[in-house]
């Protein structure tokens, strides 16, 4: 990764090529690019975010549910419940809620209660130590927006609403499909000068993703087993020694060929990375038990990451963003089979997680986060849902104000009508965000060190937004 006095050219290059495509986008282009330059603070402490992806669409509705009766019988209603509130259809039984039912520091005035899944016994208990908190009805949006709007076309709304790859790309860029730069690279351009070792900055676990691209910062790749190894160096061709020799050497000779030589450091460069992973996770090993599971399970993923995390001194760090990712969301059919597995997985890694940054003694330095594609439809097609809008999400951490609900839970209608209750969906029961990406993100960005300014330049879109009803900080920190 070069240093600040070396990437000025290749900085000019994309910005003249970001520039040059942009078209109503070019306030927030010459934003990004006066970031570039003048946001690079320089950190003493140590934080890092954690964003963990539910690929597909999860259905927050059966995620976190309505526990007050008045609210349940509606949820129970729509989604098909059986008699005597029973589970029926895609409807979860009252009964069944019970153990967790989630008590917040305070109630409600308005008497709403919720409670996640019955699988997700585990979060809830992070949930009311005080650690986690609910985010009511999150989703993309670009200002504040009504049904009526939403309806007339008479505000600009998220580009390709409900497709499966631009609201991923959304939800990680605040772009449609085919955006190079995403909101977490962005956040990790600000800091990435902090770190002595820049290329540490950014780590998915899930190969690429466009959450992790910035300006500058460039993602590192891994897998729950360490770093990847490049087989042909490490073992030669064929397992050949020989062969692997000659790679060394030609890895080893100067080339006057530009294009060569640049190719060679790269390769020589992520050499490099592998021995200073290895070296750092060879015998960092956690007391914390994360639950056991396929090698890509999320809660290999999160234990890898607290892994990296307790090396951080060695790997050079004091700022980082993480990208990890479980799938299987997308469930028009199966819905009520499907799901629990899913959410107990979500449940039980990001409790273990929260409780490694415990051991480890960075609770206070370390937040995670759920994101999705969107959510899903309140009105279920017989065995499950479809695409939809907003979404409820859960922040994890020390730092924040936990044991918390967050933001404008909508109302529990399918209605097409007038009233009130209404108009806070845009169909089927795709609930309208009433908090915008943007609101949630930028409080994310100002946690990790950013001042306003430079979240107004990391979303782009959150100049629309202030006021009580859609304020800039959502107030999740302490």
């Amino acid at each position: 990764m070069p240093h600040h006095g070396n990437w000025t050219r290749r900085a000019f290059l994309e910005r003249a090529g970001l520039l040059g495509t942009a078209t109503s986008a070019l306030p927030w282009a010459l934003q990004l690019a006066a970031m570039g330059d003048a946001a690079a603070f320089s950190a003493t402490d140590y934080k890092a975010l954690v964003c963990v992806f539910m690929a597909g669409g999860n259905d927050s509705a059966n995620t976190i549910v309505p526990y007050d009766l008045g609210n349940y019988d509606q949820y129970h209603r729509i989604r098909g419940g059986g008699p005597g509130r029973s589970a029926g259809g895609v409807a979860l039984g009252h009964s069944d809620l019970s153990a967790t039912v989630l008590t917040p520091t305070s109630r409600r005035a308005d008497g709403l209660e919720f409670a996640l899944h019955p699988r997700m016994t585990q979060l809830r208990n992070v949930f009311d130590q005080g650690h986690a908190s609910v985010l009511f009805n999150v989703g993309p949006l670009v200002v504040p927006t009504t049904r009526t709007q939403y309806q007339q076309g008479a505000v600009p709304l998220p580009p390709k609403l409900f497709s499966h790859n631009d609201q991923q790309s959304i939800w990680q860029s605040e772009s449609a499909e085919g955006s190079t730069i995403g909101w977490g690279g962005r956040i990790a351009d600000m800091a990435w000068a902090s770190n002595s070792k820049a290329h540490f900055t950014c780590i998915s676990t899930m190969g690429n993703a466009v959450f992790l691209a910035g300006q500058q910062a460039a993602q590192y790749q891994i897998t729950p087993n360490g770093a990847i190894p490049l087989l042909a160096f490490k073992y030669g061709t064929f397992f050949n020694i020989a062969a692997r020799d000659q790679i060394r050497a030609l890895l080893g000779q100067t080339k006057v060929d530009p294009f060569e030589a640049d190719y060679l450091r790269t390769i020589n460069r992520a050499i490099n990375y592998e021995g200073e992973i290895e070296a750092a996770l060879n015998g960092n090993f956690l007391n914390t038990p994360f639950p056991a599971g396929t090698a890509q399970s999320l809660g290999a993923q999160l234990q890898i990451v607290a892994r990296l995390i307790k090396a951080r001194q060695a790997l050079g760090v004091k700022r980082q963003v993480f990208f990890v990712q479980r799938g299987g969301f997308d469930l028009h059919s199966s819905l009520a089979s499907q799901q629990p597995n899913q959410l107990q997985d979500v449940s039980d890694a990001l409790a273990a997680f929260y409780a490694a940054t415990v051991e480890l003694g960075v609770a206070q330095s370390v937040t995670a986060f759920t994101a999705s594609d969107f959510g899903r439809t309140l009105t279920y097609n017989g065995d499950g849902t479809d695409h939809g809008w907003g979404a409820h999400h859960f922040v994890v951490g020390g730092a924040i104000k936990g044991g918390k609900f967050l933001g404008t839970p909508p109302p529990i209608s399918v209605g097409d009508t007038t009233a009130p209750d209404d108009q806070w969906h845009v169909g089927q029961g795709r609930w309208l965000p009433t908090t915008s990406l943007a609101q949630f993100g930028g409080s994310l960005a100002r946690w990790f060190g950013a001042t306003e300014d430079e979240a107004l330049a990391i979303f782009p879109n959150l100049v629309n937004f202030g006021g009580d009803g859609y304020p800039r900080d959502l107030g999740m920190f302490s």
